[in-house]
């Protein structure tokens, strides 16, 4: 499958992708790492002997677009490890197998034994919390906690479906410039100027809109569990979710939340691009929970 649409498009992905990395405001080193599933490509900053502080983003984003606001001060405190999802938008290259048997876990723990870490914290951005969440359950010995970032807890296929594309559409569909605003505004809070004023990162959003194939990330699927298995993240996770987040600050949602006792907080005057638009205010949440303030 084709990830980009044309070539050009890829192009432009990857010399705003590069633009958006070198105003990260921090010293980082790029590293491919061989996995099962293909070329997984990861950005680390910090000191390596601080404790790790794996980084997942969204689906259709980037590792360079997620952190752009919080990397500089995260990796004052950790070893960072910001991972482009195999498949995605990034810098990684997926192969045959990952098209046909990719599982999450598995790929995880590839990245982790590559760095020969056993023991991680782990923060991701939307489809990157249900990765911070899901390997949680799936690895409890190997995470020490984890941050979900605009997430929750779908109880359906359903929910996570009606919820994309009441969010998503009719914007995306047409990829325009003035959609892509017109969207970045109905996704976001009253912030939504960190975007806008950053001239590279929304032509970087627009071209990730117009040119990225979405369909290729369709092998990171989400999995639905039980009440039984989600309480076991009681103690462990913690989800941080937008006042004005249409995807994840809904009735239904919360509720499951408060149902299983899970910890989570609404951050006022954030939508789904939570981390961009309170940058400040989240980064000292994720040391606040990693106890690292």
């Amino acid at each position: 499958m084709n990830r980009y649409k044309s070539p050009t498009g890829r192009q432009l992905i990857m010399d705003s992708y590069d633009a958006l990395l070198n105003s990260w405001g921090t010293e980082w080193q790029e590293k491919d790492i061989e996995t099962s599933y293909g070329v997984t490509h990861i950005i680390t900053a910090g000191d390596r002997q601080n404790p790790p502080l794996l980084l997942f983003h969204g689906t259709a984003d980037n590792s360079a677009m997620m952190w752009i606001y919080n990397i500089e001060e995260l990796s004052k405190h950790f070893y960072t490890i910001a991972v482009d999802a195999i498949g995605g938008s990034g810098k990684s290259e997926p192969n045959a197998d990952y098209y046909r048997s990719f599982n999450q876990a598995t790929w995880i723990d590839e990245i982790l034994n590559a760095l020969e870490i056993h023991k991680t914290n782990i923060c991701g951005v939307s489809y990157g919390a249900y990765l911070a969440y899901h390997y949680s359950l799936m690895r409890p010995e190997k995470v020490s906690r984890a941050i979900g970032l605009a997430g929750r807890i779908p109880s359906s296929q359903f929910e996570v479906m009606t919820k994309m594309m009441s969010a998503f559409l009719p914007e995306a569909l047409i990829p325009s410039e003035k959609n892509c605003r017109k969207l970045l505004r109905k996704l976001s809070g009253p912030n939504y100027s960190v975007f806008e004023e950053n001239e590279v990162l929304m032509k970087h959003w627009y071209y990730l809109l117009k040119y990225f194939n979405n369909k290729s990330m369709m092998r990171h699927k989400i999995e639905i569990n039980s009440d039984s298995e989600v309480s076991e993240l009681r103690d462990k996770v913690v989800f941080l979710i937008g006042e004005q987040d249409r995807l994840t600050n809904y009735p239904k949602a919360i509720k499951r939340l408060e149902d299983n006792k899970l910890n989570y907080k609404i951050i006022k005057n954030a939508g789904h691009a939570i981390n961009h638009e309170q940058a400040e205010l989240i980064n000292q949440e994720i040391l606040d929970i990693l106890d690292r303030s």
